[in-house]
């Protein structure tokens, strides 16, 4: 089969499409032909090398972290799936990924996928989806009535936590840039605080009960947000290697979020975008053999949306 490997960490350039053994199933394993995986920043910093203390990966490596497809072979002793079945998944990060014709995944990872988006772009939901669902509810503690700060909210993670957080009740406000802002309104934010000319600190004049960080500030920018958060409030910050301040004199706890694997949470996102309640944005799709191309765009920021990857046999 093809895949996209890397044999060392590097630069874009060290990403090859090449061919190799197509893997089979182990006990409590999925053999998934893959329709998509999805490009997640998080793939760059695997490949640069720079995530080998929390994310050990086994040269070659092969990278997306995302998978949707069909259940090709099962493991054994394995039931509740059958081949034919469409899933999806967030796939271990230290093992080898769905940048190839066909995935392992872990049985216990996978979800049933969207019957109401095409299969290639249920490959856009999974990691970014469980980071918005898990920093509003596992963390955030986010309920009906409350206010909600999303900084970051032009980006994948962004969109879908707005998203939530709006069906949750919540009331939203969000920054973005002009270039994202329409995006951001129609996820339905109440106010949107343009961050290129406005500081959200003097943007923001109630406080809210929860700050979501999901962009790449500064630590006085990231220490900013903890002022706009009410006493007994929380700070959920996505970018770990920015440890999140809190403010005990206030009770303002600040957490790190690490996403994990969660099937049962991923299922509800399902449901939620087969309801019509959780939209799905794909800004592009690319095929398998332009992965390398891809991670070079990323690199030099020239990759907006969500990206979904294809294997040329999908």
């Amino acid at each position: 089969m093809k895949a996209v490997r890397f044999h060392e960490y590097g630069a874009p350039d060290v990403l090859r499409y090449e061919d190799v053994a197509q893997p089979v199933p182990a006990a409590g394993q999925v053999l998934v032909r893959v329709a998509a995986t999805s490009f997640n920043s998080v793939d760059g910093n695997i490949r640069g090398g720079f995530m080998q203390g929390p994310i050990p990966v086994e040269l070659p490596h092969t990278p997306g972290l995302d998978v949707a497809g069909t259940v090709d072979a099962l493991g054994e002793g394995l039931d509740g799936l059958a081949v034919g079945d469409q899933v999806v998944g967030f796939l271990p990060m230290d093992k080898p990924g769905a940048a190839a014709e066909y995935a392992l995944a872990p049985v216990e990872i996978l979800a049933a996928a969207p019957k109401s988006v095409p299969l290639a772009d249920a490959a856009a939901l999974p990691l970014v989806g469980l980071t918005a669902y898990q920093a509003l509810f596992d963390h955030g503690k986010l309920t009906a009535g409350q206010r909600v700060l999303i900084n970051g909210a032009g980006g994948a993670v962004g969109g879908y936590a707005v998203q939530l957080a709006k069906n949750a009740g919540a009331y939203v406000i969000a920054t973005a840039s002009p270039r994202s802002g329409d995006a951001v309104k129609a996820a339905g934010a109440d106010e949107i605080v343009d961050h290129t000319t406005t500081a959200v600190a003097d943007a923001v004049t109630e406080p809210v009960d929860l700050a979501l960080n999901l962009a790449a500030v500064d630590p006085a920018g990231l220490a900013a947000l903890v002022t706009l958060v009410r006493p007994g409030g929380v700070l959920v910050n996505t970018t770990v290697w920015m440890p999140a301040p809190s403010d005990e004199e206030r009770g303002v706890r600040g957490i790190d979020l690490f996403v994990r694997s969660d099937a049962d949470q991923l299922a509800k996102l399902v449901a939620l975008v087969d309801r019509g309640e959780l939209r799905v944005d794909v800004a592009e799709r690319v095929a398998l053999d332009a992965l390398p191309v891809l991670h070079a765009r990323a690199a030099e920021g020239a990759v907006h949306g969500k990206v979904v990857v294809v294997p040329s046999a999908a």
